[in-house]
């Protein structure tokens, strides 16, 4: 379908492009901005006054639960969910049941998604058979069935010869290692941030070291075997800081954060709160602050949704005993506005649209997160001065649960465009006859 949307303002981070245009698509593509190009007649006309248009976004970190959890969430509507937060492009790990460590597995679970013709599903295999830190993969075949990298979700190897031969492995191919950092030991049974407020509430800790062990550990590896790693969620200030001077060294690595370590500490537990029971776990307001920093200066690479939906039988739990993880697909790109308003000026726009859409790209090496003439036509457009309350009935994922309930957030998507094609439009938007 040709496809003209008019008088929208392009934002477009990769290109440094801010200003309002005309955006042209056909063929998947986009292929032309300000001008029609030549015999251009669009089948679709969408009037964008007012609307603020940008990449589809980028998100590194989305647990989709297919295969073997669909009674926490489907692929149909996880993807919906994407499709509703405007995500067009997302990384799943691998810690499904069967975990991903075969090709045919990987290649069913991408065959599935292609088959909802919404978003861009791409895999990480498992580092390790079965995740269980033992025997490696089968990582050139996996990586040929569709894998973007290769991840131990939430599984650390004790054994750091395994992890070593694994990062040589895949240095000799040149994949990246996908890691969070986390001590298979220290903190182990943890469920919240080690500290004051842990102890005041009789919650078992998981201290700041254990990630900070994790990441001395892992630079000596990469030192030793030239492995490129993205490091998964970064949650501690020291963590950030370890991250900043191996970058100054040199070291191939990058390293993101979810997004509600960008907003919350371990003060919104509350009263047990089993909605903040997340991993890695909210930890105190210094450690925010040097989240926000890295995301200033670059340190951190980009902000992801970190979306782990979880039924409600298991968040209705004792804290301590609920299952960690939140939903976010639906969240992430209003949580990256909100950060833009309460910085008060601090933070652009532009900086932090960068952060889940080019920069989340870029680091995974997808052909996506950019709105140049010729770039697949993967695209959100959102009302910036529109709101929208979080609670049960505004989600359509299948994961009710988050810290954010009850929050009002600025930034409704009201279309998302897919490989040229719109696979959401927002009812009773200017578009919404467009989707049949």
């Amino acid at each position: 379908m040709k496809i003209q949307i008019k008088n929208a303002r392009l934002v477009d981070p990769k290109n440094h492009r801010d200003g309002v245009q005309d955006l042209f698509i056909a063929a998947g593509k986009i292929v032309a901005l300000g001008s029609a190009p030549a015999d251009f007649v669009a089948a679709k006309v969408i009037d964008a006054s007012g609307l603020i248009l940008i990449p589809g976004l980028v998100d590194l970190s989305a647990r989709l639960r297919e295969p073997g959890f669909e009674y926490k969430a489907t692929l149909e509507s996880e993807l919906q969910a994407a499709m509703r937060g405007g995500v067009t492009s997302l990384v799943c790990p691998p810690d499904t049941d069967p975990v991903l460590d075969e090709a045919g597995l990987v290649e069913m679970l991408t065959q599935r998604a292609k088959a909802q013709h919404k978003a861009h599903v791409y895999p990480l295999g498992a580092l390790t058979v079965g995740l269980q830190g033992l025997a490696l993969t089968e990582m050139a075949a996996l990586r040929q069935a569709g894998c973007v990298g290769f991840s131990q979700a939430e599984t650390p190897i004790a054994d750091t010869s395994v992890l070593l031969r694994a990062l040589q492995y895949a240095a000799t191919f040149g994949f990246t290692v996908w890691l969070r950092p986390q001590d298979a030991f220290i903190g182990h049974g943890g469920v919240a941030h080690s500290g004051a407020l842990s102890s005041r509430l009789g919650l078992a800790g998981v201290p700041v070291m254990a990630e900070t062990i994790a990441l001395h550990t892992l630079f000596e590896l990469m030192q030793s075997s030239g492995a490129r790693v993205h490091v998964c969620r970064l949650s501690s200030a020291a963590g950030v800081e370890l991250i900043r001077q191996a970058k100054q060294k040199g070291l191939p690595i990058t390293c993101d954060v979810g997004i509600h370590h960008v907003h919350l500490t371990d003060a919104d537990i509350g009263y047990f709160d089993a909605n903040a029971r997340l991993t890695p776990p909210l930890r105190d307001q210094r450690d925010r602050s040097a989240i926000l920093a890295g995301l200033q200066d670059g340190t951190i690479d980009a902000i992801c949704s970190d979306h782990t939906p979880v039924d409600d039988d298991e968040k209705a739990l004792p804290f301590a005993e609920a299952s960690a993880g939140a939903t976010g697909l639906e969240l992430l790109l209003s949580l990256a506005l909100k950060w833009v308003e309460d910085s008060r000026g601090a933070v652009s726009l532009t900086h932090a649209i960068n952060k889940i859409t080019a920069a989340p790209a870029n680091l995974a090496q997808l052909a996506a997160g950019d709105l140049a003439v010729g770039s697949a036509a993967d695209l959100c457009l959102f009302d910036p001065s529109a709101r929208w309350q979080v609670n049960a009935k505004s989600l359509v994922s299948q994961g009710k649960h988050t810290p954010f309930l009850g929050y009002e957030l600025p930034g409704v998507v009201c279309t998302t465009i897919v490989a040229g094609h719109i696979a959401y439009a927002r009812a009773g938007s200017h578009d919404a006859a467009a989707v049949k």
